[in-house]
């Protein structure tokens, strides 16, 4: 029966087996096992349109941009900065001149400490919480020592959550920045940003938002979130490697100085002195990541053809069954139960070295992360050395976890 016109339409199922199709990687095998990739909080697996996008600029495209007035380097220069404008609209800035390539989330944390920073002095604070990842941690920390600023830290819990009301009791009027994680890394956390960065606004502070872990998983609006910086790394979007943004309000990186010196980010040179490109170019000396703009510039385009909203409702379908399957293998505990989590599942097994049970899942064809997570106040605070970490992305499926889950009581059989 055909349905009435005011009703509905349901949406398409999510073709998993389509997406995994355009991973040319995930048709290898490991060990001579089926491939289960389950490290894309790591670094996201590339799509052939990347792959595909980064080989035909190298082939047909490649000369130095904004410098020459040859066809070759116009045609470079173009697709350099058509990239520029797909992360703008991407993000929903207000302008391209606020999206900045760097090589990555951590040179983008390091590039605001560097040049905003530099008008901190003692008195000043700045306040981060206990799940960051070390780029949101050492940078302010290198940043403080200098000044004489004072670094504070929000508190967590045993299920992994940030204390929001201790995030609050440690905004004053002498902060100058807050600086957080959007989803941690470590736990898959999902911190209240809205929140946070309204917190921070009403004591005056400026907010950075480290989007790393979330750029991929669900929809981004700078204008909308309200904050004043927002980076993230290509590599995590099923980009290339060595590229990423800084977004910043306009009004703030017009006032902030450059942090590297070189060519394409002056205006005049001389002895006596120089002066500055205008935005974005300020902030990017040296010949850029050209292939890498155009990879990610590519991702972009690729993962809106899938749809974000269509892949986070995915990846959050493949988290609840995978967290409920762990949840019945024996001496396995998971590592941060936060109510709101993006697609990373962390874990322990009694009597097992996370090291040693990433190398047998290994030999199952099953890739985790093993380690700190680049997040070690995180594992001081849960009393580990380290964690097994599984995460998903828009190429995962029923049968990664099905792998995982075999692989995972295989390993309790062989230490018990």
């Amino acid at each position: 029966m055909t349905p009435p016109a005011s009703a509905p339409a349901s949406a398409p199922a999510y073709d998993v087996a389509g997406v995994r199709s355009q991973f040319p990687v995930l048709a290898t095998t490991v060990r001579g096992k089926r491939l289960a990739f389950l490290d894309t909080a790591a670094s996201a697996q590339r799509p052939l349109a990347v792959i595909e996008a980064v080989d035909r600029y190298e082939r047909t495209s490649h000369a130095n941009v904004h410098r020459g007035v040859y066809q070759l380097s116009q045609k470079a220069t173009d697709a350099f900065e058509g990239a520029r404008e797909k992360l703008r609209r991407f993000i929903g800035a207000a302008s391209s001149r606020e999206v900045i390539f760097t090589r990555g989330t951590t040179e983008s944390i390091n590039l605001v400490a560097q040049s905003w920073g530099r008008r901190l002095g003692p008195g000043d604070e700045i306040l981060i919480t206990w799940m960051e990842h070390h780029a949101n941690i050492v940078p302010w920390q290198m940043l403080c020592e200098r000044t004489g600023a004072t670094l504070k830290v929000a508190p967590i819990d045993r299920r992994g959550e940030l204390d929001l009301e201790a995030f609050r009791a440690l905004l004053t009027p002498r902060t100058r920045i807050a600086s957080f994680i959007q989803i941690s890394n470590a736990l898959g956390t999902v911190l209240p940003v809205r929140e946070m960065i309204a917190a921070a606004k009403a004591v005056g502070a400026l907010t950075l938002v480290d989007g790393a872990q979330a750029i991929s998983h669900q929809r981004i609006d700078v204008q909308s979130l309200g904050c004043d910086f927002y980076v993230f790394s290509g590599h995590k979007l099923y980009g290339p490697t060595g590229i990423g943004v800084l977004w910043g309000r306009e009004a703030l990186l017009r006032e902030m100085p450059p942090w590297q010196g070189g060519g394409d980010m002056i205006r005049t040179v001389s002895f006596s002195g120089s002066t500055w490109n205008d935005l974005p170019w300020k902030f990017e000396a040296g010949t850029p990541h050209i292939s890498g703009a155009i990879g990610l510039g590519a991702a972009v385009d690729w993962l809106e053809t899938i749809g974000i909203d269509a892949v986070q409702a995915h990846e959050q379908s493949l988290l609840t069954q995978a967290t409920a399957a762990l949840r019945e293998i024996p001496g396995l505990r998971l590592i941060g139960e936060a109510a709101d989590k993006g697609p990373v599942i962390s874990f322990v097994m009694d009597g097992v070295h996370p090291h040693d049970l990433g190398t047998i899942l290994d030999a199952e064809g099953v890739a985790v992360r093993a380690g700190h997570h680049c997040a070690m106040p995180v594992m001081a605070f849960f009393d580990v050395p380290a964690t097994a970490r599984a995460s998903f992305g828009c190429y995962s499926d029923e049968a990664d976890i099905a792998q995982l889950v075999a692989a995972l009581r295989h390993a309790h059989e062989v230490f018990n």
